[in-house]
């Protein structure tokens, strides 16, 4: 048996690859799509970020499982799912590495003028070496400060005490096996921002965590210090961070997602020399995007035939 299955773009030779002849794969075209082929839907294969909520949800009546190519569902209207039965699956884990080192990658850009001087070495303005110019931060003894340690908030924390750094974190509450594993110390959010030198940003979005970091919390933060964000836009106030960047409050930021992703091409903060902004590759390994794609199959085969998923989120 061939069960329909939609996604919203065309997904790559290698998952397709994965799914075999066990589904037919459809593009769904939102509201456009055709309502046949809406309602002989028995899966949904997330693989960007489009949303789905009750009312796409009940435009698919015969939809078995929304398997999600990624760890954050915000996307996801996950309470509309639970209500109609509809199991949703994500990849928990496999990102983990990854995504730490992207954060530290961007951590470290930031910090030493990584971009800035890679743009100057390219020009035609760099004849001779000047050791005036330049001038970053160090990493190694600085004072790091984690806002969310999970799983990647821990794999963070691992990578700064090999630059014997003073880590901070805070979540929601403390968490006495993080600090024992990793040795970082709980801080109120205030006294984290006030203290770091680098503030990484590893939180999941939810309604709790959006626009976390807006005017008031940027304004705490030392002049010197960088924020880096490897969790959603969502989690940063746009408009205070550029107004934070004019004004000085903060050296500079490195932001792997941004909101809306991509921003537009006029917004200000893509002229700013301060910020660097990469494409979302947080997770953007050939080793670990193999193991997201075999996990988002292995959970939309699961659903379909009506077991378990392999890592479920609602």
């Amino acid at each position: 048996m061939s069960y329909l299955v939609l996604t919203e773009t065309q997904l790559p030779p290698q998952m397709m690859e994965m799914i075999g002849d066990v589904c037919r794969v459809v593009v769904w075209q939102g509201m456009e799509t055709d309502p046949a082929l809406l309602s002989e839907a028995e899966g949904f294969l997330t693989y960007g970020h489009p949303h789905i909520g009750p009312i796409e949800m009940d435009r698919m009546p015969n939809l078995r499982i929304i398997s999600n190519f990624g760890v954050g569902v915000d996307h996801i209207d996950l309470h509309a799912a639970q209500e109609r039965g509809i199991p949703v699956g994500n990849t928990p884990g496999f990102v983990d590495g990854a995504t730490a080192d992207m954060t530290f990658a961007l951590l470290m850009a930031i910090g030493r003028n990584i971009v800035i001087g890679d743009h100057y070495a390219r020009s035609p303005e760099f004849t001779r070496y000047d050791p005036s110019i330049l001038h970053g931060y160090e990493i190694h003894g600085a004072t790091l400060g984690i806002i969310g340690m999970g799983a990647i908030g821990k794999q963070v924390a691992r990578r700064a005490s090999g630059f014997d750094m003073k880590i901070l974190y805070h979540n929601r509450k403390p968490n006495p096996e993080a600090e024992a594993e990793v040795g970082a110390t709980y801080a109120t959010l205030p006294d984290l921002l006030a203290q770091a030198d680098y503030v990484t940003l590893n939180m999941p979005l939810t309604p709790e965590t959006r626009k976390m970091i807006g005017r008031e919390q940027l304004r705490q933060m030392k002049p010197t210090a960088f924020l880096i964000n490897l969790a959603r836009g969502g989690v940063v106030d746009h408009d205070a961070l550029v107004e934070a960047l004019n004004e000085g409050w903060l050296a500079g930021a490195a932001l792997d997602v941004t909101e809306p992703e991509p921003l537009p091409r006029d917004h200000p903060l893509l002229s700013m020399s301060n910020v660097i902004i990469a494409p979302h590759l947080g997770s953007a390994t050939r080793q670990t995007r193999t193991g997201m794609a075999q996990r988002t199959i292995d959970n939309l085969v699961a659903g379909l035939h009506g077991q378990p998923l392999l890592s479920r989120v609602a």
